[in-house]
């Protein structure tokens, strides 16, 4: 793929990378690429980062005709910068980008194109402990039209954010509610797609739970309101009786490249996964008679998050003593230590910048 390359005249001055945040500052440039129906994709370029022009009829402004995917950048300690697993991102930019009918982009120029600009901003990624460089690709179809019909022509678009820690209190757990009043995904609809609609209809529960103190909401399926599904921002886990349970992906569940990492590491550790619908009832269940050890969210913005506190509907149980999990803190460090090129990567899941 033939990209062309104009670089920024007036770069950024590098952030404080002790207090980067999540998602607060970008680098000097990003990716574009367009596609229509006769010519399909076509023009990429690397320019300066700055607004995109949109038409007020826009119908990604009107119908969210939109999708985007989320990985990083890490910097090993030789100072080489790796990837992890874009390819699992590009597959699945593809699946969601079937479900809203918009355009297939082929893995290999996904995973070039963050590659391209990734080296272009390299010296962006971060050294400091922790840090790394969140990776934004999206893409939508700038197409004017109140009318709703399939688009015709799309842009392809990658940001970049040097980030530290998804939560600022680093890896201290996080109390969730359990949401019984609003529903995020049915099947058949877009709940295994990475799309923005997704984000917003969840909004509400989020801005619910942070009224009443807790970081997150945990959704239940939006037919029986009975199964436990995945987090706001996160697929979950839960250790019951030394297995380890996880809502199956059948629909309503994002395919999370975190999760599908860790499931892999806990069976190569010899752990039994139950990938089956757990009931909301046998969870709580299991927190007041103990055997609910550990519960974790997985990501890749948090990579891993250990969870304290779950509410359903008034009720309370604790998790672990209100501490991170021996095992939850054992998957952090390994699946990070990969990330960061600190542990050998037998799974060959890494990808070198260059």
């Amino acid at each position: 793929m033939e990209i062309k390359i104009t670089r920024t005249s007036n770069p950024k001055e590098k952030p404080d990378e002790g207090s980067l945040g999540f998602g607060k500052y970008m680098t000097d440039h990003m990716f574009l690429m367009n596609y229509d129906g006769e010519e399909g994709w076509h023009d990429a370029r690397i320019v300066p980062y700055g607004p995109i022009e949109m038409l007020p009829t826009a119908v990604a402004l009107h119908y969210a005709q939109e999708t985007f995917e989320g990985l990083k950048a890490y910097r090993r300690a030789d100072g080489t910068v790796q990837l992890f697993r874009p390819e699992m991102n590009a597959r699945r930019m593809m699946n969601s980008n079937a479900r809203l009918c918009m355009p297939a982009m082929p893995e290999e120029m996904f995973v070039e194109a963050v590659k391209a600009l990734v080296k272009v901003d390299e010296d962006w990624v971060p050294h400091a402990p922790e840090t790394s460089l969140y990776i934004r690709p999206f893409m939508f179809t700038n197409e004017g039209q109140i009318g709703l019909h399939t688009s015709h022509h799309f842009t392809f678009c990658i940001v970049l954010s040097p980030v530290g820690a998804y939560y600022a209190g680093g890896l201290d757990p996080v109390k969730i509610v359990v949401e019984d009043e609003y529903v995020r995904a049915v099947k058949g609809g877009t709940g295994f797609a990475k799309c923005g609609g997704n984000y917003a209809v969840s909004m509400i529960a989020q801005a619910k739970a942070e009224k009443m103190g807790y970081s997150q909401v945990l959704w239940l399926d939006g037919v029986e309101r009975k199964y436990v599904e995945e987090v706001g921002s996160m697929n979950i886990m839960f250790k019951i009786a030394g297995k380890i349970y996880t809502a199956p992906i059948d629909g309503t569940v994002l395919p999370g490249v975190t999760r599908d990492s860790i499931l892999q590491i806990l069976k190569k550790w010899g752990y039994e996964v139950v990938e089956e619908r757990l009931a909301i009832d046998d969870l709580m269940k299991a927190g007041h008679d103990g055997t609910l050890e550990e519960v974790f969210g997985t990501g890749t913005a948090a990579v891993i998050s250990p969870v304290s506190v779950l509410n359903y509907k008034g009720d309370i149980v604790t998790i672990h003593d209100n501490k991170i999990g021996d095992l939850t803190q054992k998957l952090y460090d390994y699946l990070t230590g990969i990330q960061w090129g600190k542990e050998e990567d037998v799974f060959g899941w890494t990808v070198p910048l260059n």
